[in-house]
């Protein structure tokens, strides 16, 4: 594929095609996703654009394209399930910065506030007592404004 010059935000769009492949000594047939560069015209940039474009612009375009674009998009887990997950890793790793992001967008793709407490009250027990307080009082804070 002939890549074109940036005109704006690069996204992915995902394509579902027919496919016959044969290497590593097997093959297969079926459908496989195969991903097509997509020059998309965005006049506001993404958050991750906004936060670290300027500076490690290659980032923020694999946290658009891979991260948010292919990732979080795949059929096997709902958003809902997807964010359950990643808020009990943020607190599990102590990551505050990512946390607080990741609790609003959790609240969006469908979970409770008392979920997302309780799954912090459980990861205390797993994940150890200071990030789950630690955890909380980012919860508070999120909750707080919305």
């Amino acid at each position: 594929m002939k890549r074109l010059p940036s005109l704006g935000v690069l996204t992915l769009a995902v394509l579902t095609l027919p496919v016959i492949s044969f290497g590593q000594g097997y093959a297969s047939t079926g459908m496989q996703d195969r991903f097509v560069e997509v020059i998309h015209m965005n006049k506001e940039p993404s958050a991750a654009q906004k936060m670290v474009g300027d500076i490690a612009p290659k980032l923020a375009e694999l946290t658009d394209g891979v991260l948010f674009g292919d990732i979080w998009e795949r059929p096997e887990l709902s958003k809902r399930d997807r964010s359950l997950a990643t808020v009990a890793a943020l607190v599990a790793i102590n990551r505050p910065d990512q946390l607080r992001f990741h609790l609003s967008f959790a609240l969006q793709n469908g979970l409770k506030k008392e979920e997302l407490i309780e799954v912090i009250t459980h990861l205390a027990f797993y994940s150890g007592w200071p990030n789950a307080m630690s955890a909380i009082m980012i919860a508070k804070e999120v909750f707080s404004k919305s």
